[in-house]
């Protein structure tokens, strides 16, 4: 048992070991988490989340590092979640490939942290909204979510950060397979990296091309701009600031980002209740109750949706035994 209240104290005043320490206690889902979240929940709310994603080879790590970089020198506490694919054997993050952000590892006012999917799908590891709250608590002003590369419907960055940056490069693939992976539907903001590659311009312009495709938008909507960047060379970083200041004003004065945050609570009060619900379900598994109603549905005497219906009645004391 570790002593929460005295972590998320340590967290608050920087220390990068506390705030490590509690993203353990949430990757690991520790029998102290809920007394963590508690802990977490009247110190969150503060912290501007905004999500990377892109097709592996477009230089998000390295468009992440000069983001961390512009946010330093602006004097802001940055934090960065860089998800990983899964290492099949230890469960780990895989790649681990953080080499392109050392710069920062010596600053106390930026935490980075890898995290493993650990095969879920949509390019976040299940922990990260509550390592986003961890983060949060913690100062950060800004938190910077790298995921893995999106394919079609590994879109859920766009449920978890505030504002979802899409990054393409030229050479990448054209428009079409981008709509195809579906990250043109979750864009706030569009940056194609690599620009000092032949083929940027175009790229730029079928980009542009396929936004205007899409649904219409009212007079004072929110229009995704496109920016072109060098990020190894910090070339239009200021410009991805810029356009990131922009889409957090409009969605203030619109009321968006309060719409936003709260459908992410919702989600995530969901997937916590989901995977409550399966853990007592699993410990079913050899119970009389589920046999029974297995039986039934085996032998036609019962259909599978009113079974279930009996069984999360049974689990949720909303009446019936289920057997």
């Amino acid at each position: 048992m570790v002593d929460v209240a005295g972590l998320v104290e340590q967290a608050r005043e920087g220390r990068p070991r506390a705030v490590a320490r509690l993203i353990s206690l949430v990757e690991g889902a520790s029998p102290q988490l809920r007394e963590v979240m508690a802990a977490l929940a009247p110190l969150t709310g503060g912290a501007y989340v905004v999500g990377l994603t892109g097709s592996p080879g477009v230089g998000k790590s390295t468009s992440t590092s000069a983001l961390v970089t512009a946010y330093r020198k602006a004097g802001k506490r940055v934090g960065v979640l860089a998800v990983d694919p899964s290492s099949p054997f230890s469960g780990g993050a895989l790649l681990g490939d953080r080499v392109r952000m050392s710069e920062h590892a010596s600053d106390p006012g930026v935490y980075i942290r890898s995290m493993a999917t650990r095969g879920h799908l949509g390019g976040l590891a299940w922990a990260a909204p509550q390592a986003i709250r961890v983060l949060d608590a913690a100062g950060c002003e800004v938190i910077l979510v790298e995921t893995v590369g999106v394919g079609q419907s590994e879109v859920e960055i766009a449920a978890q950060a505030d504002t979802s940056v899409v990054l393409l490069a030229p050479g990448m693939g054209d428009g079409i397979q981008a709509a195809k992976a579906g990250i043109l539907e979750i864009g706030d903001v569009y940056v194609v990296n690599k620009a000092d590659r032949d083929g940027a311009d175009a790229t730029a312009r079928e980009l542009n091309h396929m936004l205007g495709l899409g649904e219409s938008r009212e007079p004072g909507d929110w229009r995704p701009p496109i920016v072109k960047t060098v990020a190894a060379r910090s070339e239009g970083i200021d410009e991805v600031i810029e356009a990131l200041d922009k889409h957090r004003a409009w969605m203030e004065e619109r009321g968006v980002l309060a719409a936003r945050r709260g459908r992410r609570a919702a989600g995530e009060i969901e997937n916590i209740a989901l995977t409550a619900l399966r853990s007592r379900i699993g410990d079913l598994r050899g119970d009389r109750r589920l046999d029974a109603l297995a039986e039934r549905v085996a032998d036609g005497t019962l259909d599978p949706y009113a079974a279930a219906d009996e069984l999360i009645a049974g689990l949720t004391g909303d009446g019936g035994s289920g057997s």
